[in-house]
């Protein structure tokens, strides 16, 4: 991951509570999965416009980010552009994908770490949640003491808006 921002933090943050509060959650979807319910936040793109561009190239999330090419014109390109824009690598996208981070699992209980579903909501929301509170907290101890309560306060602000 590149330099934490806090608008990463705020989206991973309202993804897991639109999920939590209903969302639509679907695995095979490329608009409603882990990385689509994301990339609604962080483009304000609908599931299924999300959707739609995905299909324009074949494969899921993991299969389009292996053919990632900024300069292909394909859409799905340009929201994974816009992704990485947010301070997201490639990695952190397909370990979202298949609630794979070693980092993030590693701050999860272990009997629930073992059993986690790459395409269960409940699970996804955990990951969210887990992820969010590992950066929230990596991004509080790079801000200098005297600018944190500022910093905390612009980062609720993006989280409420």
């Amino acid at each position: 991951m590149k330099k934490i921002k806090p608008e990463l933090i705020a989206a991973i943050e309202r993804t897991a509570k639109k999920l939590k509060d209903g969302a639509t959650y679907q695995w095979g979807h490329m608009g409603a999965c882990n990385c689509g319910n994301l990339a609604q936040e962080l483009t304000y793109l609908s599931k299924a416009e999300i959707h739609r561009y995905a299909m324009e190239r074949s494969g899921d999330w993991n299969d389009q980010l292996l053919e990632f090419c900024p300069s292909s014109g394909y859409p799905i390109d340009l929201i994974i552009e816009k992704m990485l824009d947010f301070g997201l690598s490639l990695e952190d996208l397909g370990h979202l994908e298949r609630l794979s981070s070693p980092q993030v699992l590693q701050a999860i209980p272990f009997e629930r770490r073992n059993s986690l579903s790459k395409n269960r909501k409940e699970d996804v929301i955990l990951y969210l949640q887990t992820w969010a509170k590992l950066l929230r907290n990596r991004w509080a101890s790079e801000q200098q003491i005297e600018d944190l309560s500022l910093a905390e306060k612009k980062l609720a602000d993006l989280i409420l808006r």
